[in-house]
């Protein structure tokens, strides 16, 4: 059984695995949203791997949804926005550690995907979709804003320059494991902070491998 939480818009609805940030696929409605994430326990299970850390769940493994959030226009749009109150439980240092692990591994899977991408990729059935370097851009942009509501406030690396990445992504793990005393009044939790960050860069990275064929 795996703990989850669904946020619930007027038009989508996002299910998320509440131990396993980035582990987050929406749907028309609950039911249609948790089968997205159930179909997505192979993909994930490989940033699992890459973080050192065992999975063992499948497809199959059924879900226990703990909390059910409101969602809002973000939620319509296509991104996860409700904080769950779960994420609001305190950080241990263990916990802390297990997370920057996580995350550091998204990063590595999303570079992976990237460096094997054509620069031109296949377009939607509407002709839609920005290519590999114009999503790399998007990734970096939103990962500067997200870790800013964390409290780390550095300027946005420029996509070409792999020490200012380097530097960024450190600096995010940094205050991960030791949070800023004084994030802003309208700082995200920790947790939340994580989930977002690397629900993004998984969700980009599996787009690119998608739209890579």
């Amino acid at each position: 059984m795996v703990a989850a939480y669904v946020e619930i818009g007027a038009k989508r609805t996002f299910a998320a695995a509440v131990e396993w940030p980035g582990w987050c696929r929406s749907g028309k409605d609950e039911d249609q949203a948790l089968t997205a994430l159930a179909a997505y326990a192979p993909r994930y299970a490989e940033v699992v791997a890459e973080a050192g850390m065992k999975f063992g769940l499948t497809p199959a493994t059924p879900f226990d949804v703990k909390e059910r959030l409101p969602g809002s226009a973000t939620t319509d749009f296509g991104a996860p926005g409700a904080i769950p109150a779960l994420d609001r439980r305190p950080l241990a240092a263990k916990e802390a550690q297990r997370l920057c692990d996580l995350l550091a591994a998204s990063w590595r899977v999303f570079d992976r995907v990237v460096d094997g991408a054509p620069a031109s990729l296949r377009k939607g059935p509407r002709g839609g979709g920005r290519d590999r370097d114009k999503i790399v851009s998007h990734v970096l942009e939103a990962e500067n804003a997200y870790a800013r509501k964390v409290g780390v406030r550095c300027p946005p690396p420029d996509p070409g320059d792999a020490s200012a990445i380097a530097a960024h992504r450190e600096a995010l793990l940094a205050a991960v494991r030791s949070p800023p005393p004084d994030p802003g009044p309208k700082a995200w939790p920790m947790r939340y902070g994580v989930r977002r960050t690397v629900w993004h860069v998984l969700d980009h990275a599996w787009e690119i491998e998608d739209r890579s064929d």
